[in-house]
């Protein structure tokens, strides 16, 4: 628990931050220019977009609480669900992205009152939806653009192509572990633990590990027994979550740039959002900083006409749809952790 809470100290919002910002300095060095700025023209059709955009932020916070709701059975009330998202975008916000927020996940919703299997139930569900809608959509998409999905003019476009497959590759193949660990077979996975943990390298994690088996177990028995609806409102929000997620860079460049795209170039920057997000969940650096700032100058370049608007605009989607997390994770955190941990002392 210590651990866990000290991997969300606020301070640890400078890094994500830093790189992110350094990265964003160095692309607008590279390219800096007398016009850098000069797509900026804050019109009232500009503010509109640009709240569009924040809407579609709020949609994908809504779609995830709603999920959460679903997924605990409705243990946990609008603002505790409200709370855990928060905390758990935050916590995953100062994480690699490769590690994302699931230990802290699990803890704060363990604190708001779920049993510690549940938690872990609610959790390792969530993931596996997330992880669902990748490999399925991924096809989709490569399916009706083809390689139009990958930046045409980057430098390091075999770099971009190697990263997506291997990232596709190990989403693909964590999402059939969770398939066969969460629907198939729970127990092959304990022994299968088990024999891992006796190497003398591992010993001192094994009853740690051993009791995160006995919890996959705990929560292939609950997931296997729920009703149609579950799987279909909970999957219907995940879409909307990522749906809304990818909107904010649409209705961000709506907001310069309307009279440039058609729907079916709107449709293709949704499929470049996609590749460019298997890259991310497979970064190493927390929240996906400064290789998001990169990776989103690379894979819509095209669209952005001038090199030089790229990084300022990069900064701005994350203004948008990352930085707000970073901040509220700070408000939020001392708030929530004064009040669980007040009512465990009156308990």
């Amino acid at each position: 628990m210590d651990k866990i809470i000290n991997s969300l100290k606020p301070t640890r919002i400078i890094w994500p931050i830093l790189i992110g910002l350094g990265v964003s300095a160095f692309l607008m060095y590279r390219s800096f220019g007398a016009d850098t700025f000069s797509f900026l023209s804050f019109t009232w059709h500009t503010v509109f977009y640009i709240l569009i955009a924040l809407l579609m932020m709020a949609v994908r916070d809504l779609a995830y609480i709603y999920r959460l709701i679903v997924l605990t059975d409705s243990d946990i009330s609008w603002r505790q669900a409200f709370n855990v998202i928060m905390l758990w975008e935050f916590s995953s916000a100062i994480s690699p992205s490769v590690v994302g927020g699931t230990g802290p996940a699990i803890f704060f919703l363990y604190k708001e009152g779920l049993s510690g299997g549940k938690s872990t139930a609610v959790v390792l569900t969530a993931i596996f939806l997330d992880e669902v809608f990748f490999i399925v959509s991924v096809p989709i998409v490569y399916f009706v653009f083809g390689t139009d999905i990958f930046p045409p003019d980057s430098v390091s476009i075999d770099k971009i192509i190697y990263a997506f497959y291997g990232g596709y590759v190990v989403i693909f193949v964590y999402t059939l572990f969770l398939t066969y660990a969460l629907f198939i077979n729970p127990h092959m996975f304990k022994s299968f633990i088990s024999w891992v943990f006796l190497f003398p390298i591992l010993t001192r994690w094994r009853m740690r590990a051993r009791k995160s088996a006995n919890q996959l177990i705990q929560t292939s028995t609950s997931i296997k027994s729920k009703p149609a609806s579950y799987w279909f409102k909970s999957f219907t929000a995940t879409i909307l979550a990522w749906t809304g997620r990818y909107w904010v860079v649409n209705f961000m460049l709506l907001a310069f740039f309307a009279d440039r795209y058609s729907v079916a170039d709107h449709f293709l920057i949704l499929g470049r959002q996609l590749s460019m997000w298997i890259i991310l969940l497979v970064s190493p650096t927390p929240g996906g900083s400064g290789i998001a700032e990169f990776v989103f100058s690379d894979f819509l370049g095209d669209f952005i006409l001038n090199e030089s608007w790229y990084a300022p605009l990069a900064i701005f989607w994350r203004l948008l749809s990352y930085y707000p997390y970073l901040i509220i994770g700070v408000i939020i955190l001392p708030i929530w952790l004064r009040r669980v941990f007040s009512k465990e002392g009156k308990g």
